[in-house]
């Protein structure tokens, strides 16, 4: 089912008709992971009304020369073709270790969306390396580079060895009269630009270790913000992804080298505290976390039958991360996401 799900959305971009991401590779594979592949259609066949097309190729990418095509939307059609060639003349895994180590540091990349889908194709990938699998790491990868973006860094202040969880409370928020929203959540990002304090946000929280288990540090972290911070659909959608870019990078995980890797965990924890910080209020729940009343089997029907591509995306993220270390928090946001997410 991914295989001919993700041939029959080949010729759509990476934009809907609303202006918004096409979010159907990611929650496709997402069905498929939670073991709901007989889902995958009669979700697709409502949702790829919001298709458009892939946009016309502009100019070819050199080899040598591709820092100039970064973070230009406009050339995501370029940047496909360009990587349908790497794949073509290397392995995969070798592919995708190259252009995580480049694109690392803008993991922010169009709200996350970049990093969040070559993860999802990484982790079919891993099972099959098939033609459509492989496509899909390529259109991931295209939409990462093409949006790429990077936030205000600061690395010469010392890595401090707090905890994710500690760490989120040192993080500063953008006061309310400051932020900046023109309808998307790229342009809060960009906003911290002018905010100083952010820059050594970087180097809050220790990161090093077993990679694996910092993931989970920063999904739980995260999953914990989102309860936090999410009360309408807007807010609701930006703290998801404070989840869901840090669980794709688990799925790239064992496909890289231990420097990228680190790198991609570091810019991981900056992205998500950037949503933080542009968007929230506070870094954790001020009540006792209650469990979700509901089994996973019952979350994920209700993912299904709510159909929002995020709700399907994030409910799936939280099960996975709890099944590695369960949390109450994991469950208590995806039950809670469903509140405010409706197709």
């Amino acid at each position: 089912m991914l295989d001919a799900a993700l041939d029959a959305i080949a010729d759509a971009g990476p934009d809907l008709r609303s202006g918004l991401s096409n979010h159907a590779p990611m929650a496709i594979e997402s069905l498929c992971a939670l073991g709901r592949a007989d889902a995958v259609g009669p979700w697709l066949d409502r949702y790829r009304e919001g298709f458009l097309p892939w946009p016309a190729r502009q100019q070819r990418i050199d080899r040598e020369e591709w820092r100039g095509a970064l973070g230009r939307p406009q050339r995501v059609s370029d940047w496909r073709a360009f990587l349908r060639d790497e794949l073509e003349a290397a392995p995969w895994r070798e592919v995708l270790e190259r252009w995580t180590a480049r694109l690392a540091p803008g993991i922010c990349a169009s709200a996350t969306h970049g990093v969040i889908r070559v993860g999802h194709a990484t982790r079919g990938l891993a099972l099959a390396a098939t033609p459509a699998r492989l496509r899909e790491l390529a259109d991931g990868l295209a939409s990462w580079a093409s949006s790429y973006q990077t936030l205000p860094t600061d690395l010469s202040a010392p890595v401090r060895a707090l905890p994710a969880r500690q760490a989120i409370g040192r993080v500063p928020v953008v006061p309310p009269e400051q932020r900046r929203f023109t309808g998307t959540i790229t342009s809060s990002l960009e906003a911290l630009d002018a905010f100083p304090p952010f820059a050594r946000v970087i180097t809050l929280a220790r990161l090093d270790g077993d990679p694996a288990a910092r993931i989970s540090d920063l999904t739980e972290t995260f999953a914990r913000v989102f309860l936090a911070n999410a009360r309408d659909p807007l807010s609701t959608i930006v703290f998801v992804h404070g989840v869901t870019s840090a669980a794709a990078l688990r799925s790239l995980l064992p496909e890289l080298g231990a420097e990228t890797a680190q790198a991609a965990l570091r810019y991981a924890w900056q992205a998500a505290c950037g949503l933080y910080a542009a968007f929230g209020q506070s870094p954790a729940p001020t009540h006792t976390l209650a469990a979700s009343l509901e089994p996973a089997e019952a979350l994920i029907e209700m993912a299904i039958a709510n159909r929002d591509e995020h709700a399907i995306k994030f409910t799936e993220a939280c099960l996975s991360e709890h099944a590695l270390r369960p949390s109450v928090a994991y469950l208590a946001a995806a039950r809670r996401a469903m509140d405010f997410l409706q197709a």
